[in-house]
């Protein structure tokens, strides 16, 4: 924490007085006259001008400002789907909604979260709502995670449960003129100033921890308070587990988030367009992932959301991350294969090629076997796993009912059976349930394991949760699903055709919002539906 907080709190509860706002629980509601994140923090625009118009010798487009405003990380505070999830939360919570809004903001709006932390005072997202050009002044809201936030967030507590749910220490200013922006070069005399003229103070400083995984893992350690009737805290959610996962695996010794996530360019080049001398290791701030639905519905409805990246940006952010999720986070096989008199048997593997579970973080994405057999004459004998056009998977318990799900499946015989790699949440009573603020824990967690990932010895937290938990052929680094296909009636050879599927957001965690008569879950059903066929990718394949 910074050295003067504890000043500028007593300061501001000694200005707020009798005529503060008071939120549930006499917590004050955030205000604008106390918290001034244009002091702690720049928005994006400012650093844009010095830190675009490069390219690699191949002509690549590797302008770190243009390729960071059509990410996820830009958009964190537009996301619709965030937004109507909120909304949703508030309505089953009304006496909790600050605390919820404020939770909530820790990492979709950290600029105004962190400035607001600072001066004792909760944010309040859904009075911003809906953003528009016109509210020009809440620039800390719409710019989600800025430049000026994971560059000046300090060393201290890194990776520990000191700095997750975004609780991250801000670099103090050195004086009235000037603050640290952590970047990992050396940069000289001649450019700090331009960045301190440029920005007002900012002095750029070279630090290694803006290359730690542990800088990642303090947003995308999320846990949620649990809340049952009056607001009471009842539990504790393991929401997102990304960077437990991770070091959970074999991927802590030789891979970090960055080098995933922010591809490294493999030639010298320039990182600033203002005499920028070249530098060896630059990162793209691409922050490409698994949400291929976001960039989409954000080029869709780019006044509503008011969008600042331009169409290309975003279509070369969907194209990057649906190229991402079908080279780099599975690989399928068949195998085992057995032609009998009545059946045909055989297994399907897939292979987990990232370094936490698959699918991972927010517990809306699931990825889900899709097998079909044929007979020789190429006649379909059996399908389970197919995708519907309006998102929904044919087979699955949950998309029909909310209150049932599938299990984890070691065997499947019939077509209504489906492998479901998925979380599956719980509310006090046992019952299913995508409330977030309602969920204690987990029903089913067979998201498939990293390489490496012992579910023995397992932390609860990360834990393998369900049927998944005994099966021996579930193990880190892949998991096994075999099929036993009636065929009595069938001739061979049989054709085997096997594929995962992904969608990062599944049927019943858009279709929940549906009766909650807000703005925002509306229009986020609205949005779903419109994509619902382009909101599912084809991670791997394999046939035999």
């Amino acid at each position: 924490m910074r050295a003067a907080r504890l000043g500028l709190l007593l300061g501001a509860m000694a200005s707020l007085g009798g005529a503060a706002l008071l939120g549930s629980g006499g917590v004050q509601a955030a205000s604008d006259a106390h918290s001034k994140p244009e002091e702690e923090f720049r928005t994006s625009d400012r650093c844009v001008a010095c830190h675009n118009g490069l390219k690699t010798s191949q002509g690549e487009d590797i302008s770190i400002g243009f390729q960071w405003r059509a990410s996820v990380m830009a958009n964190a505070g537009r996301d619709p789907y965030w937004q109507g999830s909120v909304r949703r939360e508030t309505i089953d919570h009304p006496e909790s909604s600050l605390e919820i809004q404020n939770e909530c903001s820790t990492c979709h709006m950290p600029m105004q979260h962190l400035a607001d932390r600072d001066v004792g005072v909760k944010t309040d997202v859904l009075s911003r709502l809906p953003f528009s050009a016109e509210k020009d002044h809440f620039k800390a809201y719409k710019d989600g995670v800025s430049c000026s936030v994971c560059h000046q967030v300090e060393a201290k507590g890194l990776g520990t449960q000191e700095t997750f749910n975004g609780n991250v220490a801000v670099a103090a200013p050195a004086d009235k003129a000037h603050r640290q922006e952590y970047g990992p070069f050396d940069v000289d005399a001649g450019h700090q100033r331009v960045m301190q003229s440029s920005t007002k103070g900012f002095v750029p400083t070279e630090a290694a921890h803006i290359r730690d995984s542990g800088l990642c893992g303090s947003c995308h350690t999320l846990y949620t308070i649990a809340r049952g009737p009056g607001g009471k805290e009842i539990g504790k959610l393991p929401e997102q587990m990304p960077f437990l996962e991770w070091q959970h695996s074999d991927y802590y010794n030789r891979e970090s988030c960055q080098s995933c996530h922010m591809p490294e360019v493999t030639e010298p080049t320039r990182i600033t367009a203002v005499f920028g001398p070249e530098r060896t290791g630059m990162h793209r701030h691409v922050f490409v992932g698994g949400n291929v639905l976001l960039p989409q519905v954000l080029n869709e409805h780019r006044d509503e959301l008011d969008v600042q990246a331009l169409p290309e940006e975003l279509k070369d952010a969907t194209d990057r991350t649906t190229e991402f999720l079908k080279t780099r986070s599975a690989r399928v096989s068949i195998a085992d294969v057995q032609e009998n008199a009545g059946d045909v048997q055989f297994a399907v593997r897939v292979e987990n090629l990232t370094g936490h579970k698959l699918p991972t973080a927010y517990p809306s994405r699931r990825a889900w076997l899709h097998v079909v057999v044929r007979d020789a004459a190429g006649k379909v004998v059996f399908e389970s796993g197919t995708l519907r056009p309006d998102g929904s998977i044919a087979g699955n318990d949950n998309d029909a009912d909310p209150k049932r799900f599938e299990p984890h499946y070691t065997e499947i015989t019939k077509q209504d059976q489906v492998q479901i790699f998925e979380p599956i949440l719980k509310d006090l009573n046992g019952n299913v349930t995508t409330g977030l603020i309602a969920a204690v824990g987990y029903l089913k967690d067979n998201r498939i394991l990293p390489s490496g990932f012992d579910k023995k010895s397992a932390a609860a937290d990360v834990a393998v949760v369900g049927g998944a938990a005994e099966d021996a052929n579930f193990a880190g680094g892949a998991s096994l699903t075999r099929y036993v296909v009636p065929a009595a009636n069938a001739q061979g050879p049989f054709r085997i055709e096997a594929e995962l599927w992904y969608q990062p957001v599944g049927f019943r965690w858009a279709h929940n919002l549906e009766p909650y008569q807000a703005a925002e879950p509306q229009r986020w059903v609205k949005y779903y539906e419109e994509n619902a066929a382009q909101n599912a990718v084809v991670l791997g394949r394999a046939e035999r």
